[in-house]
């Protein structure tokens, strides 16, 4: 994976330090070099990048006034040599402030870890379905549609609104497949999908018409790390 890049500065040496460092990152793409904030807007225009490197006092318009004014923007890293901009730039969510001069290292250490983000984002983007082997047939089955797991000693029942699937693995060979932001394990024999959970009720968890067991071990954990945090998340994406 590559990362596409532009620079926005105004100051041609400048803009040179940067390339330097980008050509030598191997997964850093350099896209454009832009010389103003009202460049790079037109820019932004025709062209989808990953980061953009920017510098804060520019003529014309500057960084912050870009930031402030622009939307739907790919991550941002500033490129300044003002430190009194640092406050407001993350105000605005910029990914990372850099006071130039700027050292290679310091500049590694900001794009290994954006690297590192977005390939977590790569590798959280769900799979839409699975296919599984039951009746000697091989079957497409929508992981929306998926309620809940059970396993059975040697196979597994998949169940879904309208059917129940017998798959001979165990438990953990499909709980490999399913994304983890949306599947949990609230007991060692099942795997349930928080979309499809009306309820939790004491050591149960209710599921359409269905109802499966919460271990008690593991309640407080699933509260914590999954109830809590996915559904208020989710609660708050919706009202967005």
């Amino acid at each position: 994976m590559k990362l596409k890049c532009i620079i926005t500065d105004d100051e041609p040496m400048a803009r040179k330090g940067i390339r330097g460092y980008i050509e030598k990152t191997d997964f850093l793409s350099l896209i454009a070099e832009c010389e103003t904030a009202i460049e790079l807007n037109s820019l932004l225009k025709k062209e989808s990048v990953d980061v953009i490197f920017l510098d804060v006092e520019m003529p014309g318009l500057t960084g912050m006034e870009f930031l402030s004014s622009a939307s739907n923007l790919p991550k941002i890293i500033i490129v300044s040599a003002y430190e009194h901009y640092a406050l407001k730039g993350f105000e605005m969510d910029v990914f990372d402030y850099l006071l130039k001069p700027v050292s290679y290292e310091r500049f590694l250490k900001s794009v290994n870890k954006l690297f590192d983000q977005k390939q977590k984002e790569l590798n959280s983007v769900q799979t839409e379905y699975i296919f599984i082997k039951t009746d000697k047939k091989t079957k497409k089955i929508m992981i929306r549609d998926i309620l809940f797991i059970e396993s059975m000693e040697n196979y597994v029942l998949i169940h879904t609104p309208n059917s129940k699937e017998t798959v001979y693995c165990t438990l953990k060979m499909i709980a490999e497949n399913l994304p983890s932001d949306l599947f949990f394990q609230p007991h060692r024999s099942f795997i349930a999908n928080f979309e499809h959970v009306s309820a939790i009720e004491g050591n149960t968890i209710e599921i359409g018409k269905h109802k499966i067991p919460l271990s008690k071990n593991l309640k407080d954990d699933i509260y914590s790390k999954y109830i809590t945090g996915n559904f208020i998340a989710r609660s708050k994406k919706a009202n967005n």
